[in-house]
């Protein structure tokens, strides 16, 4: 019946009408009406009650006084009614001190009946201040009372209903709810009444919204009991209801019910501007009409605004950043979402930022002649049109720093704002501005987490030869961005490359430090051209090292990693793996299997080998390098996870792109429940005819015919313009070889996106770049080469060693003739 949610009146507090016992009597005190509630107070069921004097119900409680004929007669006599206290005794025996009140009532017809209202002092709030209960309920009291005929019509009320409608009794007796109160839901109250008469049970507690003609401008709430009537015969008298004016609690039910509401809708994510626009939604239609929310450009870029009110003389930015109407398309706007928005000096906005202060103007005034309108006439013109009368400004504040503001407007007759919804403003406006400044210091952070990833993972993968790569990469952490996974293509000398993929334990950033340390780590280690087990053994110290220097709140440190290197000469591919899942490795035919390899401990363990296995790989086989996060769904179903895996990698000849978003999209679930690091790599091969390799005898007659031997494949290449350095480079590489190594010596020369010098020996002694005295024969030959090659360096293998030297296919510039640097550094014997 156009209720708001029940709120029941019991004797825990205002009064419980279900305790209250209403009777009717004629003027005999012969009971003709019996309620629900006298019922319960007094024991008797309306069978035996109806047709009984009143005396016998309210039977004495002292037995040394056998008749109470006596008191009731005077009670029923007395012309202006009667109220007391009397002790009386129930049906089953048990005493009963009771409040008593007896009004004199007329029916439709005229004739005199009394109503007697009664109630235990005990269930009364007003009994322990010495006056009478039912003085209250029918006098002073908040209680409304009413007796209306069958016909719906009112008979009889109190002075506290005549009060709480704002009619006088004389216009209501005669009519109906609906012509006595047209502001109220008459049509949902009186099918109530009816139900009563229909059933003769009694409503408790029924509540409803509606204006009065004492404050037709504000909605009220009621909490309503409706009785039935009836004679001795069982005729219906018409009914009694008992109203109370619950408007307060109802508010502050709302209140409480809307800020819980609120509570669950703002602040559901870290953005500023997701934030901002929840405000505005959540207080829209419920405490305004309109409300839009604007935050300062700092609070928007995720800076440090300044602390404290603003100062009036300074030049500040406010953005609209949320904005809710309970008009469609929001035409009381004059900005959209996004925009700066620009107030003038006088506007309530930004005297409500200069002096810290929320600002409520209950009647909005909007003439021409005021400071605002005047300063701000398109905005004002635009409220005028609408209808706006009521206007609220709530700074937002959090922790000291000003964000912002929201304001609050009313257009429609609903009232104006008040000083209870400015606190409720209020409390709207403080959880929003802990959540908006949350949300600037995540943006911040995140910010710099991002800027942490971009720095510890690679951006592109780099310029080599020896595979296509592609690759993905989803952290499970979404609020940073960052996690402890990373991946690697790494290019080595030789044209080689290698492929990395590591995972460190945990998630956020934390763990992505520890994973920059052992990607860098990787990376160094890898210039090393160290075998992948050793890459893996000198990764386990660094993580012990790592463990032990951390502090005891950062966590366990552990890590996983799977290192291999892949040779496009030999088409071999040697692979370690500490505590990782192995690599699928598809054929160019389709066959699809995972890899056997050793399985190592874990990173940080240490004290346990690693150990290597080499694979040879045909050009065009598909590697494919992942973390535990790509198998592990949220059932944690390995099994599943590698039957995903295999079914996204079914056509090994797709684009890497294309398989890699297959892959990913076979994820189950919206967010991985672990970091995921994908890494493709599909496998080419080094054409015979880039690749140039002779044997050297061990004699100083050799270095002459290496350099006429490379200065012929220079020519057939192409690359006549590089003849001079790499004869310089050949000339060192062997002539070293011969005089410090072992057999057998080997020149290896490759053309790829450099040109590549390579002279393999059988030893494994180290060289290295010194600084030569002048009067020294030698040691002038690394220090030329490092001056002439882009990068050179050694790498071991388990029969010797190889120095190798890369030049880039452009020509550098030459400074000092070649003959002049032969002569002067070569041994007579090679030249």
């Amino acid at each position: 019946m156009s209720a708001f949610p029940s709120s029941r009146l019991t004797g825990d507090g205002v009064l419980d009408f279900t305790r209250t016992a209403v009777v009717l009597a004629d003027r005999t005190g012969v009971v003709q009406g019996w309620t629900e509630g006298a019922e319960r107070l007094l024991g008797y069921p309306v069978s035996r009650a109806v047709g009984r004097p009143l005396a016998e119900v309210f039977g004495g409680a002292d037995p040394r006084q056998p008749s109470q004929d006596g008191a009731w007669r005077d009670r029923l006599a007395a012309a202006d009614g009667w109220s007391g206290l009397a002790a009386v005794r129930r049906g089953d025996g048990r005493r009963l001190d009771l409040e008593l009140r007896v009004l004199p009532v007329l029916d439709a017809d005229k004739r005199p009946f009394r109503l007697v209202l009664a109630a235990e002092m005990m269930r009364t709030p007003w009994s322990g201040l010495g006056r009478s209960m039912l003085d209250g309920i029918l006098g002073m009291s908040p209680v409304g009372v009413a007796m209306l005929d069958p016909d719906l019509q009112y008979v009889w009320l109190n002075d506290a209903l005549e009060r709480m409608g704002g009619s006088p009794r004389a216009e209501r007796v005669g009519k109906r709810i609906g012509e006595a109160q047209p502001g109220l839901p008459a049509e949902s109250i009186e099918a109530e009444m009816r139900r009563v008469l229909r059933t003769g049970v009694p409503s408790v507690g029924v509540e409803y919204l509606g204006r009065p003609r004492s404050d037709p401008q504000r909605e009220h709430a009621y909490s309503t009991s409706f009785f039935r009537l009836e004679d001795e015969a069982g005729h219906v008298l018409g009914v009694c209801y008992m109203v109370l004016d619950v408007t307060e609690g109802y508010r502050a039910r709302q209140r409480m019910a809307l800020l819980n509401r609120a509570g669950e809708r703002i602040g559901s994510s870290l953005d500023v501007w997701q934030t901002a626009q929840e405000l505005a939604d959540a207080a829209v239609p419920d405490l305004a009409d309109f409300v839009t929310v604007d935050l300062l450009d700092a609070m928007v870029s995720g800076e440090e605004p300044s602390s404290g009110p603003i100062d009036a003389g300074t030049l500040f930015t406010l953005r609209r950043a949320g904005q809710r109407s309970v008009r469609e398309g929001c035409p009381e706007a004059v900005i959209a979402v996004g925009e700066p928005a620009a107030y003038a000096p006088s506007a309530p906005v930004v005297l409500s930022l200069t002096g810290g202060d929320s600002l409520l103007l209950p009647a909005l005034d909007l003439d021409s002649g005021s400071d605002w309108p005047a300063d701000d006439p398109v905005r004002a013109a635009r409220l005028r049109e609408l209808g706006f009368h009521s206007l609220m400004v709530v700074p937002l504040r959090a922790r000291g720093v000003f964000l912002g503001a929201a304001t609050f407007a009313r257009w429609q007759p609903t009232g104006p704002f008040q000083p209870d919804d400015l606190v409720l403003a209020e409390e709207f406006v403080t959880r929003a501005a802990i959540s908006l400044d949350n949300a600037r210091r995540f943006t911040r952070e995140h910010a710099a987490a991002l800027t942490l990833q971009r720095s510890l993972l690679p951006r592109d993968l780099p310029v080599q030869s020896a595979v296509d790569a592609a690759y993905r990469y989803l952290p499970a952490d979404s609020s940073t961005g960052v996690g402890g996974d990373w991946f690697d293509v790494i290019p080595l000398s030789g044209a080689r490359v290698a492929l990395v993929v590591g995972d460190v334990v945990g998630h956020g950033v934390h763990a992505a430090a520890t994973m920059g340390r052992l990607r860098a780590a990787v990376q160094a280690l890898a210039d090393l051209d160290l075998a992948p087990d050793e890459v893996l053994a000198h990764l386990d110290d660094m993580v012990n090292r790592v463990a032990h220097d951390a502090n005891s709140d950062d966590g366990v440190i552990g890590a996983t990693c799977l290192y291999a290197v892949y040779d496009p000469v030999s088409c071999c591919c040697t692979l370690a793996r500490a505590g990782h899942p192995p690599p699928l490795l598809v054929s160019p035919a389709g066959a699809c299997q995972l890899v056997e390899l050793p399985t190592g401990p874990p990173l940080g363990l240490g004290g346990m080998p690693f150990e290597s296995a080499e694979l040879p790989l045909p050009e065009g086989s598909l590697l494919a390098l992942y973390t535990n996060g790509l198998l592990l769904g949220k059932a944690l179903d390995l099994d599943g996870g590698i039957t995903r895996l295999r079914t996204a990698l079914a056509d090994p000849q797709a684009p890497l792109e294309d398989i890699c978003d297959s892959v990913i999209s076979s994820l189950p679930g919206a967010r991985p429940v672990d970091d995921v690091a994908l890494l493709l790599a599909r496998t080419r091969a080094l054409p015979k005819e880039q690749l140039a390799v002779w044997d050297i005898a061990a004699a100083p007659s050799a270095v002459g015919e290496a350099r006429r031997s490379a200065a012929g494949q220079l020519a057939r290449w192409g690359l006549e313009k590089l003849e001079f350095s790499t004869e310089l480079i050949v000339s060192e590489l062997v002539t070293n070889a011969i005089r410090h190594a072992s057999g057998p010596i080997r020149l290896r020369m490759i053309r790829d996106g450099t040109l590549i010098c390579e002279v393999s020996d059988g030893s494994s002694t180290a060289p290295h770049l010194r600084h030569a005295r002048t009067t020294d024969e030698g040691g002038r030959g690394l220090f030329l080469i490092a001056q002439y090659a882009e990068r050179w360096g050694a790498r071991y293998t388990a029969d010797g060693k190889f120095i190798w030297a890369e030049l880039p296919l452009e020509t550098v510039a030459e400074t000092v003739p070649a003959s002049a640097l032969i002569d002067a550094f070569a041994d007579p014997d090679d030249r």
